[in-house]
């Protein structure tokens, strides 16, 4: 009977943390370019030559290597696990480099420590899968860099990302509100063919 009361209040709180997430997504979807534009952001985002991905780590603590096995997969719009959009990009044979501030390789892969230490930034599209906090200065050195696209996977942005993007006229380059790569990309990439 323990075991049953345990479980029922793991699922109550996955269903609340479920419709909070849906519930920010679509305050931010709302604040999202229309679906024209992101559909255009997005094929622009993924006819780039160079990809990069901000948040992967191997510590599978860290926000961009969160992701519950037992949850189903509704869940996942809450917190992507960095480390499979990474081989996402590496399955597709696409040109990927990963950030990480300490690590110097990731899955197989060097890493760089920042976006400036990318080959060329404005060339590569970024996927960013990190705290709110961070994102923000990611999309401040993005901007600094003139990178031509970012993709903030869900999670990875609050209201204060949100009017940054908008501020800064940088929404459209900026895939925000909810998309992701994961669910999104492959369609995307058929599209453009």
């Amino acid at each position: 009977m323990a075991q049953l009361g345990t479980t029922t209040k793991h699922a109550l709180r996955y269903k609340q943390t479920v419709w909070q997430s849906l519930s920010r997504s679509a305050q931010f979807f709302q604040r999202a370019p229309d679906m024209t534009t992101a559909q255009e952001i997005k094929k622009k985002f993924l006819s780039s030559p160079n990809f990069a991905v901000v948040g992967a780590s191997k510590d599978q603590s860290k926000f961009g290597t969160k992701v519950s096995a037992s949850l189903p997969p509704l869940h996942l719009p809450l917190t992507h696990n960095c480390v499979q959009i990474l081989k996402w990009y590496q399955a597709r044979n696409l040109d990927i480099t990963p950030v990480h501030p300490k690590e110097t390789e990731l899955e197989g892969v060097a890493t760089v420590s920042n976006l400036a230490g990318l080959p060329s930034p404005a060339s590569t599209s970024v996927s960013i899968v990190t705290p709110p906090k961070v994102t923000l200065n990611i999309l401040k050195e993005a901007k600094e860099l003139k990178v031509p696209a970012l993709w903030l996977q869900p999670g990875a942005e609050d209201e204060t990302v949100a009017d940054f993007i908008k501020e800064n006229g940088l929404a459209g380059q900026v895939i925000y509100g909810g998309p992701c790569l994961l669910v999104e990309g492959d369609g995307i990439r058929k599209s453009l063919l």
